[in-house]
C-alpha cells in the first residue's frame, strides 16, 4: 500500500500541470471573486484557497473510499489477489493514457473526461450559488463541488483506489493524490497568470508526460512481479 500511496502522491505532483490547465478558469474565478481586502493580501487569500483545496481533497476521498469499497467488494467473490492486480495493471494503463496526454502525443483520455460532463453538469450551479465566497465555510463547500470537475487525472487515480483493497485504503490512495496536487493549485491561487503560462509550456508538459508514463509503466511492472499461488 505505501507504494501506492506513494505513487498516487507524486502523480498528483507531476499532474500538476494539467491541473493548472484544467482548472485555471476555476482558480482564476475563485481568486477574483474574493473580497477585495482578502485579495489584496496574500497572507489573506491562503486561508481561503486552503479551504477550497480541502473541500476538493474532501470530494476525492469520499468518492476513493466508495471505489475502494466497490473493489474489496468484487474482489470478495473470487481470489483477492488476481483481481487486485488486474485492476492495479488497469490503473497503470490510464496512468500512461494520462501521460501521452499531458505531453501533447494522445488524447484519448479526453473522452473519459467527457464521460463525467454530464454529472458536472448537474453539479455546476451548486457552484454558482455560492459565488462570490465570503467565508471559510462557503470556501470550503465551493471546494466540495469542485471536486466533482471531470479530470482524467483523478479517474486515473480511481482506478487505483478501486485496487487498494477497501473504503479506508481507497481514501487514503485519493488523499495521497490530493495532497500531491495542493502545492500547485495553492500557488496558483495567489499566482494565477505565471502559472497558467507555466502550464502551457509545451517541455514542462512533456517533462511531467513521460514521468506519469514511467510511474503507470512501474505501477504495471508491480503487478505483474507479483506472483500468483
Amino acid at each position: 500500500m505505501e507504494s501506492i500511496w506513494l505513487t498516487a502522491f507524486i502523480v498528483g505532483i507531476l499532474g500538476g500541470v494539467h491541473c493548472l490547465g484544467m482548472c485555471g478558469g476555476v482558480v482564476g474565478a475563485l481568486t477574483f471573486n474574493l473580497p477585495p481586502k482578502v485579495q489584496a493580501h496574500v497572507y489573506r487569500m491562503l486561508p481561503y484557497q486552503l479551504a477550497y483545496n480541502l473541500g476538493r481533497i474532501t470530494s476525492y476521498m469520499i468518492v476513493g473510499g466508495l471505489f475502494g469499497l466497490l473493489g474489496a467488494s468484487l474482489t470478495s467473490l473470487a481470489q483477492f489477489l488476481p483481481i487486485q492486480q488486474a485492476l492495479q495493471i488497469i490503473a497503470g494503463g490510464f496512468m500512461v493514457l494520462l501521460g501521452l496526454y499531458l505531453g501533447g502525443w494522445w488524447s484519448a483520455i479526453v473522452m473519459v473526461e467527457k464521460a463525467g460532463a454530464s454529472l458536472w453538469q448537474r453539479l455546476k450551479p451548486a457552484t454558482t450559488s455560492l459565488m462570490p465566497v465570503k467565508n471559510l465555510p462557503q470556501a470550503w463547500l465551493f471546494g466540495l463541488v469542485w471536486g466533482w470537475l471531470p479530470c482524467g487525472l483523478v479517474y486515473s487515480m480511481l482506478i487505483m483506489a478501486l485496487s487498494s483493497g477497501g473504503a479506508f485504503e481507497g481514501a487514503m490512495v485519493m488523499l495521497a493524490f490530493g495532497l500531491g496536487t495542493l502545492p500547485n493549485l495553492m500557488l496558483m491561487g495567489v499566482f494565477v497568470f505565471y502559472f497558467t503560462r507555466l502550464a502551457r509550456n509545451l517541455r514542462v508538459r512533456q517533462f511531467a508526460g513521460l514521468s506519469v508514463i514511467a510511474m503507470g509503466c512501474w505501477q504495471i511492472y508491480l503487478a505483474l512481479s507479483v506472483k500468483v499461488a
